[in-house]
């Protein structure tokens, strides 16, 4: 599977309940919001934006904008479906999928994970959503989200056999979500001591 056959995905469509609402990657870390992080760091050819509501606010993007659709309200699986549909249909075969609130991740995801399906572990944590989705599992998933409840990341990662990547455990972390004000201003901060965010993977990265 070569990466022209690979888009991505910024999932942007949570309600950021604990930092009081609001589009959240659209805050800004070292003078660039979040979602333009993740952004480049996905570096692909084709790229969406996984969110709900008026799309304009994204149109600075100039990125296709996708809903959830019949799922809405069902959790992050259904902008991965939403993803997976839109990405079948430009011809790729896999979806690079991304938290909008992860202002520090490396480039070379969509390398280090091929082939799909595969996620991320880092410091023997999985990131189920910085993961590489095969297309061909639409029908499976759109079918899971059918059943009220079935909702979770894990399950239906587990449910596929999802590979797990392992990154080494840094410091500081590059998949860290920002979920709250605190991790916020910690993620200002750590912008701030000049420590190398959107570094390109290096011998330390194992796959």
């Amino acid at each position: 599977m070569t990466e022209s056959r690979i888009a991505g995905l910024v999932l942007a469509g949570g309600q950021s309940r604990r930092m009081g609402g609001g589009d959240k990657s659209l805050l800004t870390v070292g003078g660039q919001t979040m979602l333009a992080a993740a952004i480049a760091a996905l570096d692909l050819p084709r790229i969406a934006i996984s969110a709900n509501g008026d799309p304009d606010r994204f149109a600075a993007f100039g990125l296709p904008v996708l809903s959830d659709g019949p799922f809405r309200g069902e959790g992050p699986l259904a902008g991965v479906l939403a993803g997976m549909m839109w990405a079948a249909s430009l011809g790729m075969t896999a979806l690079l999928t991304v938290p909008g609130d992860t202002p520090f991740l490396p480039f070379g995801l969509a390398g280090r994970l091929t082939p799909a399906p595969a996620c991320v572990s880092s410091a023997q944590h999985r990131h189920y959503l910085v993961a590489l989705w095969p297309v061909g599992c639409t029908i499976e998933l759109k079918d899971m989200l059918s059943v009220p409840g079935s909702r979770s990341v894990k399950r239906f990662a587990e449910r596929i056999s999802m590979r797990y990547v392992e990154f080494d455990a840094q410091a500081d972390d590059p998949f860290a979500n920002v979920n709250t004000v605190e991790d916020l201003a910690r993620a200002r901060a750590r912008n701030d001591t000049g420590n190398d965010a959107h570094r390109a993977p290096d011998s330390s990265v194992k796959g």
